[in-house]
């Protein structure tokens, strides 16, 4: 059994015996490998530099406070993003302690749900998506995510986390990580669609325009 927890850390790179044994050299490449990743995540779940960087710092300081307790069950990754997570997600709810639970509908002062309007972004060229425009409405759309929605989303679509590495961060299933993916993604479409609905009507207008200029 052990020698499959010693493969699984290995398989990252990293020796579980060195970490254990607290050593700093191992536990520097450790902190160099996924800083970045660590940052990333808690900048688009805080919206904030400051409160990221505090993520970011609290976050190592904890792992390495609790190497000899870690096992290596998990993958060193997913570890540390359940730290993080831990971390940001403090950080909300300390300045929005009032958070609505993302398993209430949305309903209408009528007492209906509200239906979701989707915008068919098919038509919509690659360049469109890859725009700095877009992705500055992107992270906007992001921040208005519940956040129980937000981080599933940013762990499994932005830091490229598996469905299961999700689950164990959140201690979650794997089945209600899907479904919290499938809303957040439902929800960023909705935020979205006025944006891209304008984009596709602007496309269409163009394109309009460039055929009656062949046929005159």
């Amino acid at each position: 059994m052990m020698a499959d927890i010693e493969n699984k850390v290995e398989a990252e790179g990293f020796s579980l015996e060195l970490l254990h044994a607290d050593n700093h050299e191992e536990f520097s490449r450790v902190v160099e490998t996924y800083s970045n990743n660590i940052y990333r995540l808690a900048i688009k779940m805080l919206n904030n530099q400051l409160d990221a960087e505090d993520v970011l710092q609290e976050t190592f300081i904890k792992a390495f406070r609790g190497l000899k307790s870690f096992d290596g069950r998990s993958k060193i990754s997913t570890w540390l993003f359940r730290i993080a997570t831990n971390e940001a997600l403090m950080i909300l709810r300390r300045k929005q302690p009032n958070f609505l639970s993302i398993d209430e509908p949305i309903e209408t002062e009528e007492g209906e749900q509200e239906p979701i309007q989707i915008i068919d972004w098919c038509c919509l060229p690659e360049n469109e998506f890859l725009s700095d425009e877009t992705r500055e409405r992107l992270n906007a759309a992001v921040q208005t995510l519940p956040e129980t929605l937000r981080v599933v989303f940013l762990l499994r679509d932005i830091s490229d986390l598996s469905t299961h590495e999700v689950a164990e961060v959140l201690g979650l299933t794997d089945t209600a990580v899907k479904t919290r993916l499938s809303r957040a993604r439902l929800r960023l479409r909705e935020e979205l669609s006025s944006y891209f609905g304008e984009r596709v009507s602007i496309m269409r207008e163009s394109r309009g325009k460039q055929s009656t200029e062949i046929f005159k």
